[in-house]
């Protein structure tokens, strides 16, 4: 099933670069460059400037989408690899279910590309520091791939907060994601 979906986003990206698509694969693709892919703060994807308004395809190509080493996000198919501009996260995090309470919390979270991640020590949650002393909360969905918590979620977040050895967090999945501490 992720072969077919790989050769797909192989296809759906040839077409875009206006050929047919290899039918061979290769182990480790061939980087192919720089194509106009962005992905941007409210996660909308764009192709060379335009908004990618088929929601379906977006959604195929998150399917394909890594982080790699180097910190570049790419798109990777069996045939092929192109580097994808991402203003922020490639995924926005925009609602948030809660099953149970306290310890036995679980938080799982909805992206704006419809991915479903329960907070756990695998999919942990993490809070980046801003200039402004504030920081802003991510979840990971998959690999290195995190979707920044939009701000109503993350006032749902918040008051959930909870207290251990005298840190305020969250507890999600049995484990406890403390919050950053203020300066």
């Amino acid at each position: 099933m992720a072969q077919d979906r790989q050769q797909e986003a192989a296809e759906e990206l040839a077409k875009i670069r206006g050929g047919e698509a290899p039918k061979k694969t290769k182990p480790d693709p061939e980087f192919c460059g720089d194509i106009g892919m962005k992905i941007a703060r409210d996660g909308t994807w764009y192709y060379q400037g335009s908004p990618i308004k088929r929601i379906a395809l977006s959604k195929l190509f998150s399917t394909v989408l890594r982080k790699e080493e180097d910190g570049v996000h790419y798109l990777v198919t069996p045939v092929e690899k192109v580097s994808v501009e991402v203003e922020d996260s490639p995924f926005v995090a925009v609602e948030m279910t809660v099953e149970g309470e306290g310890k036995d919390q679980a938080l799982t979270f909805r992206t704006n590309l419809d991915d479903e991640v329960t907070a756990d020590g695998e999919h942990p949650l993490s809070f980046r520091p801003e200039d402004d002393g504030s920081f802003t909360p991510f979840v990971r969905v998959r690999g290195a791939l995190e979707a920044r918590i939009a701000r109503s979620v993350f006032y749902d977040l918040v008051e959930l907060a909870a207290e251990k050895d005298s840190q305020l967090g969250i507890w999600s999945g049995g484990s406890f994601f403390a919050f950053p501490e203020s300066e």
